[in-house]
């Protein structure tokens, strides 16, 4: 099956973004949200994004004006769930919350074609127990997108015990298609990055509770000790220290192990509503956005 439609579940940061790409990409993008406020405003932000690739010269990923155009004139907003019926593939990119991603799957499998790709952009969730909300279980993948989408080159593609052998390569030549890196992995929570990156993140926390190092001194050192563009707590900031503390309870229940388990820290500043830079207050304080400095924890 030649890819041509695509339907978005979501027009939040995750659903604009995949709905930009595939778009950008050439295909036919219909972005489903329960009420037109959320398409407003996710579709502003997909305004925002190509305006500034608009600006970029064609050498680095800029587009012209008419292609910005195009770009635009291929995403279709809607309410409707009928509206995504005759899509090639399904991307859902709502809250990550399994029984409203299950619900969610429930309503569409009836109205979407049969032969259609449902695909979940989930972080942590299980993608079998996603698809036992359907009656494809063999046309069910993952297709996990980074943040920011438009930029970020990898999309992890998903396979379960039940997913056919040409539907995991179609998704894989999905993602190529879209212009990004594609990585082949299976149904074990966290996937490849999370698996590995969360531990991580959690040890930083760790270490400043632990008096190891301060939270610049400890960022700083990640960023010139191993290369990484960004020290671990900014880039927990940057996550959503929600989004974090929630996906530590998903990979804590599946795993049992203290290195996927949240510390004191981070759980404090979640029930405080510190979750990085969306709130204005994480690790850091971004009452200057560009000149965030350390909160005193």
């Amino acid at each position: 099956m030649d890819v041509k439609k695509v339907g978005v579940l979501g027009c939040g940061l995750m659903g604009s973004g995949i709905a930009q790409v595939c778009a950008t990409a050439g295909l036919a993008v219909t972005v489903l949200e329960v009420e037109q406020k959320f398409l407003d405003r996710g579709f502003a932000g997909i305004e925002k994004s190509l305006a500034k690739f608009a600006e970029r010269p064609p050498e680095k990923g800029g587009i012209t004006a008419q292609q910005k155009d195009a770009i635009r004139a291929r995403l279709k907003g809607t309410t409707n769930k009928a509206d995504l019926a005759d899509s090639d593939i399904v991307i859902e990119a709502i809250i990550e919350n399994v029984e409203e991603k299950k619900k969610m799957y429930a309503s569409l499998d009836g109205v979407v074609k049969k032969d259609a790709i449902f695909a979940s952009n989930t972080s942590s969730i299980s993608i079998t127990e996603l698809l036992t909300a359907t009656k494809r279980p063999e046309r069910f993948v993952g297709l996990h997108f980074f943040n920011p989408v438009p930029l970020m080159k990898l999309v992890e593609v998903v396979r379960t015990i039940a997913t056919a052998n040409d539907v995991y390569d179609m998704a894989y030549e999905f993602a190529k298609k879209l212009g990004k890196v594609p990585v082949r992995t299976s149904d074990k929570t966290g996937f490849i990055v999370n698996r590995l990156l969360v531990p991580y993140l959690l040890d930083a926390v760790r270490a400043y509770e632990e008096g190891a190092g301060s939270i610049e001194d400890i960022d700083n050192a990640m960023k010139l000790g191993c290369g990484y563009p960004m020290g671990p707590f900014t880039l927990l900031d940057f996550v959503g220290l929600d989004t974090t503390y929630y996906i530590t309870h998903v990979m804590y229940d599946e795993f049992k192990e203290r290195r996927f388990a949240s510390p004191p820290l981070l759980r404090r500043l979640v029930m405080a509503g510190w979750y990085g830079r969306k709130s204005g207050k994480g690790f850091y304080d971004y009452a200057d956005p560009d000149n965030p400095r350390a909160n005193q924890l």
